[in-house]
């Protein structure tokens, strides 16, 4: 399959909104925050004309996420209390945009990502790069951390690392901010929101690339926040399959971070 589809968009970006949604994190928000820095910065340095925000949607926390946030200056916090991660996504967008004149939606960028997921230095940049070259969908690739051997290779087995994926993550998304809004947004599911969301827009012939330049690491827990669904409910299910560890098996070693291309 082809890493891009569909015909070439005019518009060049002016802003990025990074939607961050997120329930009693407090622990694995931090690095997730801490590489969208990274990332932001590297944007920066090359594109130092694209305006960056980063949303974060507090949605039904009650542990220290919010000081998580707070803290944060360049950080803007968002409550919900619907307990839908579809949702959260959604109210995140929504306050992203609010300020964003109809005619600057073209020029808008969506980066999702989530709290237990931490992004690459290129994350931003080789996303508005493609949206640039005409994409107005990207789809990225997401690799589990700690997983135990067996785990990991039967996870591995399932799981195209390449340009032309057929995966699609909330963790790695990322949609022109027009595109995004002519579809109805994210709909408000537990689960399967990324998935919806990008089968409507390519339905549109939207042109979209799925591509692994953007590869994040995601956490490999099993407990997630979303009963008996989500990528949590995935490594579940998966690791019900594996035979038993033995006495001396490690953790599955995540492919090398791609390189940050000069």
């Amino acid at each position: 399959m082809s890493s891009r589809h569909g015909a070439s968009s005019a518009h060049a970006l002016r802003r990025v909104a990074v939607v961050v949604p997120a329930r009693d994190e407090e622990e694995l928000l931090p690095a997730c925050l801490d590489s969208v820095e990274v990332a932001r910065a590297a944007l920066a340095r090359r594109r130092p004309d694209v305006e960056v925000g980063v949303v974060v949607v507090l949605d039904r926390c009650t542990d220290g996420t919010a000081g998580v946030v707070a803290a944060r200056g360049n950080v803007r916090g968002v409550w919900s209390d619907s307990g839908v991660v579809g949702a959260a996504r959604a109210a995140g967008v929504a306050v992203a945009l609010a300020d964003v004149p109809e005619h600057v939606l073209p020029a808008t960028w969506i980066a999702c990502t989530d709290a237990d997921t931490t992004v690459p230095a290129q994350w931003l940049w080789r996303q508005v790069e493609l949206a640039d070259e005409g994409a107005d969908l990207v789809t990225g690739t997401v690799v589990p951390t700690d997983l135990p051997g067996g785990l990991f290779g039967r996870w591995r087995a399932r799981h195209v690392l390449g340009e032309g994926h057929p995966h699609v993550h909330g963790a790695n998304l990322g949609v022109r901010a027009d595109a995004y809004l002519a579809v109805g947004g994210f709909p408000a599911e537990p689960v399967h929101e990324d998935v919806l969301l990008v089968e409507a827009v390519r339905a549109t012939g939207r042109p979209w690339v799925a591509t692994d330049a953007t590869r994040v690491a995601t956490s490999a827990r099993r407990t997630g926040r979303v009963v008996g669904g989500g990528f949590a409910g995935y490594l579940r299910r998966l690791a019900a399959d594996v035979p038993a560890l033995q006495p001396g098996d490690r953790p599955g070693m995540e492919p090398a971070p791609l390189p940050e291309r000069g």
